[in-house]
């Protein structure tokens, strides 16, 4: 049995696609980041960059103590390895699903990221900042477009590469970008939305938080107002 710490954000979503597409049993655990939930100390402990997702294998391989994982794409990674989907098993096609997950968690989830903090919830809107961060978003969905060309999936087979970028697809009109420009994107976008898996994923995020607001000032304050005294 998994336990899911979990909150309705993209980096929290590739994990129940995951657990729903492998069918592997789970928990899932509201951790509500604009109530400040992050910051209670049994979360900590599994997760001490009080960021969600988190887990908490209670039967890992080979037996022994519950394993806990922190950051979306780690947990992918483990729960592709502990259940041997969604993840190739040949060296190429592991090192491509690999530098796929990579791509999604150094570039496309912070770029996309910035992109929704200076558009939707700074305080004050700085042309700069948003117009730098839009297009480097349009750039990146430029770049998963050009691979999506001649495939149906970014590493081939459906895999954790898929389940790392679609999430933060998902925004792409707040992002500012138009599907109808990347159509191999589009495509494959619309694929993975059909997948029943995901439809039960998303609807998960339903039940946990069923009407997602423009954050309050406390909750800015918790999400965008940490420094090294936080963790202190």
């Amino acid at each position: 049995m998994i336990d899911l710490y979990y909150w309705t954000t993209p980096n929290g979503h590739k994990i129940t696609m995951f657990l729903e597409e492998a069918a592997t049993p789970y928990t899932l655990h509201g951790i509500n980041i604009g109530n400040g939930d992050q910051f209670q100390p049994d979360f900590l402990r599994i997760s001490p960059n009080n960021r969600i997702p988190a887990i908490i294998d209670n039967a890992p391989a080979g037996g022994g103590e519950p394993i806990s994982v922190f950051e979306s794409g780690a947990i992918l990674l483990y729960l592709a390895e502990k259940t041997g989907r969604f993840i190739p098993q040949d060296l190429r096609g592991r090192t491509d699903a690999l530098q796929w997950l990579f791509w999604q968690m150094g570039g496309l989830g912070p770029m996309a990221g910035q992109n929704h903090h200076f558009a939707t919830y700074a305080p004050e809107k700085l042309p700069y900042a948003i117009d730098r961060y839009v297009r480097e978003t349009s750039r990146l969905y430029g770049v998963l477009n050009k691979r999506l060309a001649d495939r149906e999936f970014i590493a081939g087979a459906y895999s954790i590469a898929d389940m790392a970028c679609y999430p933060w697809i998902v925004p792409h009109e707040r992002q500012q970008q138009d599907l109808n420009e990347f159509p191999h994107l589009k495509r494959w976008f619309e694929a993975i939305a059909a997948r029943p898996a995901t439809i039960r994923a998303y609807d998960k995020a339903q039940s946990i938080n069923s009407a997602p607001t423009i954050h309050t000032e406390a909750a800015r304050k918790l999400l965008f107002g940490q420094d090294a005294h936080t963790v202190k």
